[in-house]
C-alpha cells in the first residue's frame, strides 16, 4: 500500500511538472517562433484527442463508439466539447500569448471559486466558511498579480487579465459540464471525444496556417505539449486516483504553476516580482483550502 501511495505521488508530481512544462514551451513557441494561437489550440486538440481514443480503443476496440450510441450522452458531450473543452484551452493559450506561461496558469486556478459561486447560486445556499475564506485570499492573490501591489496601474497587460479571468471560468466549465458523463463513461473516452470535436472549428486554421519558422526546436516543442503536456501528464493523472484521494491529487497539482514559474523565469527570462509571486501562492493556497475536510465532513464521517 505504501509503495502505491508513493507511486501515485510520483504520478501526480510527474503530471503536473509535464502540465507546467507545456505552458512555458507554449509561451516560447508563441514569443520567440511565432507559432499562431489558434494553429496550436487546434492542433493540441486534434492530435491528443485521436491519441487518447487511440488509448482507448487498444484496449476496449469497438467500444470507442459506444457514447454515440446514446443520443443524450452525444448531445452532452457535444455541449461539452464547445462550451467546455474548447473555452479552457483557448483561453488558456490566449492568456499565456497576451502574458506568460506562470500567471496564466496560475490565474486558471481561480476555476474553483468559479465552481463555488455557480453552486451556492444554483443551491441557493451561502457558501460555506472555508469558502468565503478562499474567495478573499484569491482576490487579494489577483490583485497582487495584476497590480504588483501597486493601486495605480496594472502590471499584466488587460488582454492576459482578460484571458486569464476566462480561462479561471472555463475551468469551472470544463469541470462542471462532463460530470454525467464522467459517471458513465471511461475518462479517456470522454475527453479524447470532446477534443476531437473541439478542434472542428479550428480546421480552416489547420489546413490554410503556413508556419512562419519550422525547425527542429518548433517541431519538438509541439510534440512535447502534444504528448508530454497533455497525453501523458493526462495518463500520469488518472493513474495517480487509483492511489490518491482526489483532495491529495488537487493538493499535488500545485506542481503545475510552479513548474512554469520556475521554467519562464530560468529558460525564457519572464521577469517576475515579489508581489506577484507572493499573489500567485495566495490563489494557489485556495485549492489547498477547498481540500481541507470542514467541521461538518469531520462530523459525518466519524
Amino acid at each position: 500500500m505504501q509503495r502505491n501511495r508513493r507511486l501515485g505521488l510520483t504520478e501526480v508530481i510527474s503530471g503536473g511538472i509535464l502540465w507546467g512544462a507545456s505552458g512555458t514551451a507554449a509561451q516560447a513557441a508563441f514569443s520567440r517562433y511565432q507559432v499562431p494561437t489558434l494553429w496550436l489550440v487546434g492542433v493540441r486538440l486534434s492530435l491528443a484527442g485521436l491519441l487518447l481514443l487511440i488509448w482507448y480503443a487498444a484496449k476496449h476496440g469497438r467500444q470507442v463508439w459506444s457514447l454515440w450510441r446514446d443520443w443524450r450522452a452525444a448531445a452532452l458531450l457535444v455541449i461539452f466539447s464547445l462550451l467546455g473543452m474548447v473555452p479552457s484551452q483557448l483561453t488558456y493559450f490566449l492568456a499565456i500569448y497576451y502574458g506568460n506561461a506562470p500567471t496564466a496558469t496560475v490565474l486558471q486556478y481561480l476555476g474553483p471559486l468559479f465552481i463555488t459561486g455557480y453552486l451556492a447560486l444554483a443551491q441557493r445556499q451561502w457558501p460555506r466558511r472555508v469558502d468565503m475564506i478562499s474567495i478573499v485570499i484569491a482576490l487579494f492573490g489577483t490583485y497582487l498579480l495584476v497590480t504588483n501591489g501597486q493601486f495605480t496601474k496594472l502590471a499584466l497587460a488587460p488582454l492576459a487579465l482578460f484571458w486569464g479571468l476566462l480561462a479561471g471560468v472555463s475551468s469551472a466549465t470544463y469541470t462542471l459540464l462532463p460530470r454525467k458523463l464522467l459517471a458513465s463513461y471511461d475518462a479517456r473516452l470522454v475527453v479524447g471525444w470532446a477534443m476531437l470535436i473541439g478542434s472542428l472549428p479550428f480546421s480552416w486554421t489547420l489546413a490554410t496556417t503556413r508556419l512562419p519558422v519550422v525547425n527542429l526546436t518548433v517541431i519538438g516543442g509541439i510534440a512535447f505539449i502534444v504528448i508530454g503536456g497533455t497525453m501523458l501528464a493526462y495518463l500520469l493523472y488518472l493513474k495517480s486516483l487509483e492511489s490518491l484521494s482526489p483532495s491529495t491529487t488537487g493538493m499535488l497539482s500545485a506542481f503545475e504553476p510552479l513548474t512554469a514559474t520556475v521554467l519562464a523565469v530560468t529558460l525564457l527570462g519572464t521577469p517576475i516580482t515579489g508581489a506577484e509571486i507572493l499573489g500567485g501562492l495566495c490563489i494557489i493556497a485556495t485549492t489547498l483550502l477547498q481540500a481541507l475536510p470542514t467541521r461538518d465532513t469531520a462530523q459525518s464521517i466519524g
